[in-house]
Protein backbone atom coordinates (compact mmCIF):
# COMPACT_ATOMS: atom_id res chain seq x y z
CA UNK A 1 0.00 0.00 0.00
CA UNK A 2 1.38 3.46 -0.90
CA UNK A 3 2.12 6.05 1.78
CA UNK A 4 -0.61 8.33 0.42
CA UNK A 5 -3.18 5.49 0.57
CA UNK A 6 -2.12 4.57 4.14
CA UNK A 7 -2.55 8.20 5.19
CA UNK A 8 -5.96 8.43 3.53
CA UNK A 9 -7.14 5.35 5.44
CA UNK A 10 -5.61 6.57 8.74
CA UNK A 11 -7.20 10.03 8.43
CA UNK A 12 -10.58 8.86 7.17
CA UNK A 13 -10.19 11.03 4.06
CA UNK A 14 -9.87 14.38 5.86
CA UNK A 15 -7.02 16.77 6.70
CA UNK A 16 -5.38 15.59 9.92
CA UNK A 17 -4.93 19.20 11.05
CA UNK A 18 -8.11 21.08 10.12
CA UNK A 19 -10.59 18.40 9.04
CA UNK A 20 -11.07 19.72 5.48
CA UNK A 21 -11.62 17.26 2.64
CA UNK A 22 -10.41 19.58 -0.15
CA UNK A 23 -7.12 19.00 -2.04
CA UNK A 24 -5.64 16.36 0.25
CA UNK A 25 -2.06 15.10 -0.09
CA UNK A 26 0.76 13.61 1.95
CA UNK A 27 3.33 15.83 3.70
CA UNK A 28 6.49 14.47 5.30
CA UNK A 29 7.24 15.80 8.77
CA UNK A 30 11.01 16.38 8.58
CA UNK A 31 13.36 14.91 9.55
CA UNK A 32 11.59 11.91 8.10
CA UNK A 33 12.29 8.52 6.56
CA UNK A 34 9.31 8.91 4.19
CA UNK A 35 7.03 6.42 5.93
CA UNK A 36 3.37 6.98 6.75
CA UNK A 37 4.26 7.13 10.46
CA UNK A 38 6.38 10.24 9.77
CA UNK A 39 3.93 11.90 7.36
CA UNK A 40 0.57 13.60 7.68
CA UNK A 41 -2.42 13.93 5.36
CA UNK A 42 -3.20 17.63 4.86
CA UNK A 43 -5.42 19.86 2.75
CA UNK A 44 -3.95 22.28 0.21
CA UNK A 45 -4.58 25.28 2.52
CA UNK A 46 -2.64 23.77 5.44
CA UNK A 47 0.14 22.51 3.16
CA UNK A 48 0.63 25.90 1.50
CA UNK A 49 0.81 27.67 4.87
CA UNK A 50 3.23 25.11 6.32
CA UNK A 51 5.51 25.47 3.30
CA UNK A 52 5.25 29.30 3.31
CA UNK A 53 5.32 30.33 7.00
CA UNK A 54 5.26 34.04 6.12
CA UNK A 55 1.71 33.51 4.71
CA UNK A 56 0.43 31.75 7.84
CA UNK A 57 -3.17 32.57 8.78
CA UNK A 58 -3.59 32.19 12.52
CA UNK A 59 -7.38 31.98 12.29
CA UNK A 60 -7.12 28.96 9.96
CA UNK A 61 -4.91 27.23 12.50
CA UNK A 62 -7.43 27.53 15.36
CA UNK A 63 -7.97 23.87 14.44
CA UNK A 64 -4.68 23.06 16.20
CA UNK A 65 -6.56 23.24 19.51
CA UNK A 66 -7.91 19.80 18.55
CA UNK A 67 -5.13 18.30 16.42
CA UNK A 68 -2.46 18.92 19.10
CA UNK A 69 -4.09 16.08 21.06
CA UNK A 70 -3.83 13.58 18.18
CA UNK A 71 -2.64 10.07 19.03
CA UNK A 72 -0.67 10.11 15.75
CA UNK A 73 2.84 11.36 16.62
CA UNK A 74 3.41 13.09 13.24
CA UNK A 75 0.20 15.13 13.66
CA UNK A 76 1.15 16.11 17.22
CA UNK A 77 4.66 17.09 16.06
CA UNK A 78 3.33 19.29 13.24
CA UNK A 79 0.76 20.87 15.59
CA UNK A 80 3.55 21.61 18.09
CA UNK A 81 5.74 23.23 15.40
CA UNK A 82 2.88 25.33 14.00
CA UNK A 83 1.85 26.52 17.46
CA UNK A 84 5.48 27.48 18.14
CA UNK A 85 5.63 29.39 14.83
CA UNK A 86 2.41 31.22 15.70
CA UNK A 87 3.77 32.14 19.14
CA UNK A 88 1.06 30.21 20.97
CA UNK A 89 3.18 29.18 23.96
CA UNK A 90 0.02 28.86 26.05
CA UNK A 91 -1.03 25.86 23.93
CA UNK A 92 2.51 24.53 23.42
CA UNK A 93 2.91 24.26 27.20
CA UNK A 94 -0.17 22.02 27.37
CA UNK A 95 1.12 19.44 24.86
CA UNK A 96 2.55 16.26 26.36
CA UNK A 97 4.94 14.22 24.23
CA UNK A 98 7.17 11.27 24.93
CA UNK A 99 10.88 12.22 24.95
CA UNK A 100 11.63 10.75 21.51
CA UNK A 101 8.61 12.50 19.92
CA UNK A 102 9.56 15.81 21.60
CA UNK A 103 13.13 15.42 20.28
CA UNK A 104 11.71 14.90 16.77
CA UNK A 105 9.52 18.01 17.10
CA UNK A 106 12.43 20.11 18.36
CA UNK A 107 14.79 18.78 15.66
CA UNK A 108 12.49 20.20 13.01
CA UNK A 109 12.37 23.54 14.82
CA UNK A 110 16.15 23.75 14.91
CA UNK A 111 16.49 23.14 11.18
CA UNK A 112 13.79 25.73 10.51
CA UNK A 113 15.47 28.30 12.76
CA UNK A 114 18.77 27.77 10.98
CA UNK A 115 17.02 29.00 7.84
CA UNK A 116 15.41 31.92 9.68
CA UNK A 117 16.36 35.38 8.58
CA UNK A 118 18.82 37.47 10.56
CA UNK A 119 17.33 40.78 11.66
CA UNK A 120 18.92 44.05 12.78
CA UNK A 121 17.96 46.01 15.92
CA UNK A 122 14.87 47.39 14.13
CA UNK A 123 13.70 43.98 12.85
CA UNK A 124 14.83 44.58 9.26
CA UNK A 125 16.08 41.42 7.49
CA UNK A 126 19.85 41.38 6.85
CA UNK A 127 21.40 39.64 3.84
CA UNK A 128 24.97 38.95 2.77
CA UNK A 129 26.39 41.99 0.98
CA UNK A 130 24.29 44.55 2.90
CA UNK A 131 25.75 47.60 4.60
CA UNK A 132 25.02 48.21 8.29
CA UNK A 133 25.68 50.98 10.82
CA UNK A 134 26.87 50.26 14.37
CA UNK A 135 24.44 51.84 16.88
CA UNK A 136 26.57 51.51 20.04
CA UNK A 137 30.28 51.78 20.81
CA UNK A 138 31.58 48.20 20.88
CA UNK A 139 34.88 47.15 22.43
CA UNK A 140 36.57 44.66 20.11
CA UNK A 141 38.19 42.02 22.30
CA UNK A 142 41.68 40.99 21.25
CA UNK A 143 42.03 43.75 18.64
CA UNK A 144 42.69 46.66 21.00
CA UNK A 145 40.16 49.15 19.59
CA UNK A 146 36.55 50.22 19.94
CA UNK A 147 34.15 50.08 17.00
CA UNK A 148 32.49 53.49 17.29
CA UNK A 149 28.79 54.21 17.03
CA UNK A 150 27.87 55.40 13.54
CA UNK A 151 30.59 53.34 11.82
CA UNK A 152 29.43 51.97 8.45
CA UNK A 153 30.25 48.31 7.82
CA UNK A 154 29.91 47.46 4.13
CA UNK A 155 29.49 44.12 2.39
CA UNK A 156 28.69 42.00 5.46
CA UNK A 157 28.74 38.21 5.37
CA UNK A 158 26.55 35.87 7.40
CA UNK A 159 28.59 33.16 9.14
CA UNK A 160 27.00 29.71 9.45
CA UNK A 161 28.79 28.83 12.67
CA UNK A 162 27.90 31.88 14.83
CA UNK A 163 24.17 32.48 15.35
CA UNK A 164 22.90 36.06 15.70
CA UNK A 165 26.04 37.63 14.24
CA UNK A 166 27.30 39.08 10.97
CA UNK A 167 30.90 39.39 9.86
CA UNK A 168 32.42 42.59 8.47
CA UNK A 169 35.50 44.81 8.40
CA UNK A 170 35.95 47.61 10.92
CA UNK A 171 39.25 49.55 10.92
CA UNK A 172 40.62 46.99 8.46
CA UNK A 173 39.97 44.09 10.85
CA UNK A 174 37.42 41.38 10.12
CA UNK A 175 35.18 40.95 13.18
CA UNK A 176 31.87 39.40 14.23
CA UNK A 177 29.12 41.85 15.19
CA UNK A 178 25.93 41.04 17.09
CA UNK A 179 22.92 42.01 15.00
CA UNK A 180 21.24 43.65 18.02
CA UNK A 181 23.85 46.44 17.80
CA UNK A 182 23.37 47.10 14.08
CA UNK A 183 20.88 48.81 11.81
CA UNK A 184 20.66 48.33 8.07
CA UNK A 185 22.02 51.29 6.11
Amino acid sequence: MSVEKELEVRSGGICELCGSSEGLSALEVAPSDGTAEQSIYVCSTCKEQIQNPDKMDETHFNCLNDSMWSAVPAVAVMSYRLLKALGREDLVDMIYMEDDIKAWADAGLKSESQNAALRDSNGVVLSAGDSVVIIKDLEVKGAGFTAKRGTMVKNITIPQDVEGHVEGRVNGTKIYLKTEFLKKA
